[in-house]
C-alpha cells in the first residue's frame, strides 16, 4: 500500500455509504408508492458492499458482477458508482457497492376500497418499508461516512507532521 493507501480505502468507503444513504431516501420517499412503472409494488432496496482485493482479475470478476446487478424498479435509485481503479488498472484497496438489491417480504395490504389501485377485495398493497429501520440504516450511513473523513484528516495530519520532521 502507498502512502495514499488509507485515503482511497477510506475513499471508496465514503463512496458506499453517500449511496447506501441514497438508496436509504429512495426507500423513504417510495414508502407509499403502491404501484411503480411496471405495475408492480415498490420493494424496499438493499445495499450489498464487497471489498476490494487490490488485484487486477478481481476487477475483471467485479465488472462483470456490476452489469447483473438489480436496479430500482422505480427507476429512482441512481447508477452504481465505478470501481475505484489505480492508474494501473488493477483495483484500489477499499469497498465499493457490489449491487442493489429488492427486498423479499411481501407487500403489506390495507383495506381501502376508494384507492385506485385497490384490488377486487378493496385491499391495497404498499411497500414493507418501516421508518424507523430506515432511519437506523441512514444513522449507520452517516456515522461511516464521518468515521472515514476523520480518517483521512488524521491522515492528512500525519504526512503533514512527516513533511515538517522532514524539512527539520
Amino acid at each position: 500500500m502507498n502512502l495514499f493507501g488509507l485515503m482511497e480505502t477510506s475513499g471508496s468507503a465514503m463512496q458506499a455509504e453517500r449511496m447506501r444513504a441514497e438508496v436509504v431516501a429512495a426507500n423513504m420517499a417510495n414508502a407509499e408508492t403502491t404501484h411503480t412503472a411496471t405495475g408492480a409494488t415498490y420493494r424496499r432496496q438493499h445495499v450489498v458492499f464487497a471489498a476490494n482485493r487490490g488485484d487486477a482479475g478481481f476487477l475483471d470478476s467485479m465488472a462483470t458482477a456490476s452489469g447483473t446487478s438489480a436496479s430500482s424498479a422505480a427507476g429512482s435509485l441512481p447508477a452504481l458508482p465505478a470501481l475505484n481503479t489505480l492508474g494501473s488498472g488493477a483495483v484500489a484497496p477499499g469497498v465499493h457497492i457490489a449491487q442493489v438489491i429488492e427486498d423479499s417480504s411481501a407487500p403489506l395490504r390495507r383495506y381501502d376500497p376508494g384507492h385506485p389501485d385497490a384490488g377486487p377485495d378493496g385491499y391495497v398493497s404498499y411497500p414493507d418499508i418501516n421508518p424507523l429501520t430506515e432511519m437506523v440504516d441512514l444513522m449507520g450511513a452517516t456515522r461511516a461516512y464521518g468515521l472515514n473523513s476523520s480518517a483521512v484528516q488524521a491522515e492528512k495530519g500525519m504526512i503533514t507532521s512527516a513533511l515538517d520532521i522532514a524539512k527539520s
